[in-house]
């Protein structure tokens, strides 16, 4: 492509990010409460009146209503945006990185997955297996158009594997269930995607920042390590820093050992 549409096509793929975002915070708040993200249309969760198409544009309605709902006045969470604008940038980051191609559709569909999860797991600290248990079918299928099938099968087995591990060592330290089920099928969403490689690097990451943050969260609060943290954006983080950087880190790794 040429660099005009180039520019055209990340543009476009950016404002379909702030779109699908949109879509997204319907399933972060419907799909936990088992709701239908269909019906009934987008509407305020406090007054429950409709909200028309010009209220839902991504980003720029929460501005010009200025964060608060036009029939109720009551206040809109900033998370809508946020979602929108994460979402649009990620996509954009994805276009960038990969270009027109299976291997953009992946990180399209792997992204999606894990800022649902990922804020599902925020609010309810469950991760939903209706997101997780198709995602890594999908990763396991789509693996053919691109790295192959085994790479992928043994990136979903060593992801799970790794989780159960990491499970296990903190309930030696705590003596407290730590990673749940959701946990494991979103290790193995992520390996399946990944391939065994960068997907034990998402693992390892995201198993280190949440040691970090929970860890140094409780020290800082003054609370029990056996309070219940959510696994799930850590693991998305650092899903995350391996697609987008996981190429460079292992051959820096690599080269350690050289």
């Amino acid at each position: 492509m040429t660099l005009a549409q180039t520019i055209y096509f990340d543009v476009c793929l950016f404002i379909l990010g702030l779109f699908f975002g949109s879509f997204f915070n319907v399933c972060i708040y419907r799909i936990p409460r088992r709701k239908s993200i269909v019906r009934p249309p987008s509407h305020c969760p406090r007054c429950r009146a409709p909200i028309e198409f010009y209220d839902n544009i991504p980003v720029l309605s929460y501005l010009l209503l200025r964060a608060k709902c036009r029939k109720c006045g009551q206040p809109i969470a900033a998370r809508y945006p946020l979602v929108e604008a994460l979402t649009g940038v990620l996509f954009l980051l994805l276009a960038v990185k990969f270009g027109v191609g299976w291997p953009l559709l992946r990180g399209l569909v792997l992204t999606s997955g894990l800022i649902v999860i990922a804020f599902i797991d925020l609010d309810f600290k469950v991760i939903p297996d209706a997101i997780s248990l198709p995602g890594v079918a999908v990763g396991l299928l789509t693996s053919l158009l691109v790295r192959g099938f085994v790479p992928a099968l043994i990136g979903a087995a060593t992801g799970a594997a790794i989780i159960c591990l990491a499970g296990w060592f903190w309930k030696l330290a705590t003596r407290r269930a730590g990673m749940g089920s959701g946990d494991i099928v979103l290790a193995a969403l992520i390996g399946s995607f990944l391939g065994w490689q960068q997907g034990l690097l998402a693992v390892f990451l995201g198993v280190v920042l949440g040691v970090i943050v929970g860890g140094g969260t409780a020290l800082i609060r003054k609370r029990s390590l056996n309070q219940p943290i959510p696994f799930g954006p850590f693991l998305a983080l650092g899903s995350l820093a391996a697609l987008f950087l996981g190429e460079p880190i292992l051959r820096w790794y690599g080269r350690l050992f050289h």
